[in-house]
């Protein structure tokens, strides 16, 4: 066998065992990290012997015994007693016996609550998949040292905090395996409708789902829900190839093909789902959904679905699991059943809910429905807006072909909400920090209200709504901001006080104290921090100058010599914890401005040529974005785990 096939022959094994041996690795060292370790010195053991002495006969068993060895010899090497090494003994005579419970506790530890969705997703893929770290980069569109940071940090924290591999019992494993569930549905879900990308469907992430599900129905026979969201993923990926046309558009469900269905996977499916049924129990969320998935199988054609039937399931389904997306499939249901105004009223009871302000599908439903009562323009807005919030390309562009379908021939072009804004924002008499805060508001109201809304038909009912979705809990001084904003904007266009109706609100926080010495000596030495928010925060500090004032600063502003700078209000000057630190952070530059931010800004946001460092390309450092970081790097700081203001870095009159 050549070398290539050799490698071939590795990775299909790997594939297929490293859940398995991980998982055995990690109940014999107690630490998932060191398991993967041990796992992946196994493996560059077969790629280095078998070239030369062949495959053997049982790959797995020999990268099993191979793993286990290793591990055996970590443990000798940490001198454990004796009596450790004889229970290591027991515990591989038993380990044929334990596969299946081993699995289990890696899929527990990997899809720990502490940590977060995207960190489990990836342990996920990791440690159970057998994926690279360059696979799992391309299935989620990001950098491979992304996810190698992400996979790190969530080792990091299962060290830290000691999760136990133990297997939990009772009330407590069904909450542990509820977490399992829900990452192994965000990965079928990111395969079965991309949320970016080019392509509608990743369907390595479907598959890797699926086989991650029924491995875990191997690994707790016993758990209804689990069995169920097996059914329910089958029968989604048994629609895969009606999914999508010729050009890789989608095809919605009513009109799909329904010979392309895989019956292979709905038999699968509906088998999935009578063992959920037999374990018996109330029925959970999962298990609902996978009834409503074989309904919509049963149903030879769309229109034989049982749509009554489907909208009950999903009225059960709401009781269990009242989110806005679960009522917004219900709103889709009840206007099959019931008629579009029905679906209707409901998605509209959805408008103002802050969780869906940004879901695509909440105006992709309502256009669907308003079509359907023949409210031609009403519909056609709703999918332009829906094609402005997706990230996949593919459903962008189908949405805006169902939009362009309903255009009448020769209408007349009338301006819009989206051309009105792009004039109001490039007048040449707005400075930079006045256009950036009315471009924030601006594009909120073209993304809730859609861009091609006629201007005309711009209400102040329709703002009001979206101050309500966008900024009900803000602060006074970020909701007056917008609200000042909109008023400008309704005068210069001519459409009247399109605030009227938004009270402003009354700043009823206390004043922001200065911090105390304790914080700030505590603060100012951590040498962990990042240059730039070191020598902000002592800028602020030793010259008692206002953020704004020091953010605007430029190079060319500054006398290093003297410690001082010039600024539009006369000047400021700093103390020697900022001159030592000011020359690093400049690092030889003489132009632009002095705080840069991470990156080099995308294409669609260049700032003006004042914000830009023409030798790094990257922009001035916002407002909003340091007050962002001095709140996080202060939270262990603060009692009330808040985080501090920027503002409190000003010293107190006394100090001065």
């Amino acid at each position: 066998m050549s070398a290539p096939e050799v490698h071939r022959t590795v990775d299909a094994v790997w594939k297929l065992e490293s859940a398995r041996i991980v998982a055995g690795l990690t109940r014999m060292v107690r630490d998932v990290g060191l398991a993967e370790e041990l796992a992946q010195d196994a493996l560059v053991a077969a790629l280095e012997q078998w070239p030369a002495s062949g495959v053997p006969d049982n790959p797995a068993a020999w990268l099993t015994t191979t793993a286990r060895r290793r591990a055996v010899d970590h443990i000798r090497r940490s001198e454990l007693l004796t009596r450790k090494q004889e229970q290591l003994a027991q515990r591989l005579e038993q380990q044929q016996d334990r596969e299946q419970d081993d699995v289990l506790r890696l899929m527990l530890v990997s899809c720990h609550p502490v940590l977060p969705a995207e960190a489990r997703v990836v342990l996920t893929l990791r440690l159970l998949g057998g994926l690279t770290t360059e696979e799992i980069a391309r299935a989620f569109l990001v950098t491979g040292a992304v996810i190698t940071q992400r996979i790190a940090a969530a080792k990091r924290t299962l060290a830290e905090l000691r999760v136990p591999i133990d297997l939990p019992e009772g009330a407590e494993l069904a909450g542990r395996l509820s977490s399992v569930l829900e990452v192994i549905y965000l990965i079928f879900n990111e395969g079965y409708s991309a949320t970016s990308g080019d392509d509608l469907m990743r369907p390595g992430l479907c598959l890797e789902a699926l086989r991650l599900g029924r491995l875990l129905a191997e690994s707790a026979p016993g758990e209804a829900e689990v069995h169920a969201l097996v059914a329910l993923m089958e029968i989604q990926a048994s629609r895969s190839a009606a999914r999508t046309g010729p050009a890789g558009e989608p095809v919605l469900l009513h009109e799909q093909n329904r010979g392309r269905w895989d019956q292979l996977l709905i038999r699968r499916g509906f088998t999935a789902m009578l063992r959920a049924r037999e374990i018996g129990g109330t029925p959970g969320p999962y298990l609902l959904q996978a009834a409503i998935a074989v309904s919509h199988a049963q149903a030879r054609t769309a229109e034989d679905t049982d749509w009554t039937r489907i909208a009950e399931l999903y009225g059960a389904l709401v009781r269990l699991l009242p989110t806005p997306v679960v009522q917004l499939n219900r709103a889709v249901a009840l206007g099959m059943a019931h008629g579009p105004q029905a679906g209707l009223d409901l998605v509209d009871s959805l408008l103002t809910d802050p969780a869906l302000r940004d879901y695509h599908l909440l105006p992709g439903v309502r256009g669907d429905l308003l079509l359907r009562l023949g409210r031609k323009e009403e519909a056609r807005l709703e999918f332009h807006r829906a094609a402005t919030l997706t990230g996949n390309a593919s459903e962008r562009a189908f949405l805006h072909r169902r939009a362009q379908a309903i255009t009448p021939a020769g209408a007349v072009c009338l301006p819009t909400l989206a051309q009105a804004a792009h004039d109001f924002l490039g007048r040449d008499d707005l400075d930079a920090a006045t256009l950036h805060s009315y471009g924030q508001t601006l594009r909120r109201l073209c993304l809730t209200l859609g861009g091609q809304l006629p201007l005309a038909a711009l209400t102040a009912e329709q703002v009001a709504q979206t101050f309500t979705t966008a900024w009900a809990g803000a602060a006074a001084s970020t909701w007056n901001r917008h609200r000042s904003a909109v008023r400008s904007f309704g005068t210069w266009a001519s459409l009247g006080d399109l605030a009227a109706g938004l009270e402003r609100r009354a700043d009823t926080r206390p004043g922001s104290r200065a911090l105390d010495r304790p914080p700030l000596e505590a603060l100012f030495g951590r040498s962990d921090l990042p240059l730039r928010e070191r020598t902000l925060w002592s800028l602020l500090h030793e010259s008692a100058a206002g953020v704004k004032t020091v953010l605007a600063l430029d190079v060319e502003d500054l006398d290093l010599d003297e410690r001082s700078a010039r600024t539009a209000r006369g000047r400021l000057s700093w103390c020697s914890r900022t001159a030592a630190l000011l020359p690093r952070l400049l690092d030889g530059r003489t132009r632009g401005p002095v705080f840069l931010t991470d990156r080099r800004p995308g294409p669609a946001r260049t700032p003006a040529p004042a914000d830009l460092c023409p030798d790094t390309g990257r922009r001035r450092l916002s407002y909003e974005r340091a007050e962002y970081l001095f709140k996080q790097s202060t939270k262990s700081l603060d009692p009330a785990r808040n985080g501090y203001t920027l503002h409190q870095l000003k010293p107190r009159p006394s100090a001065r």
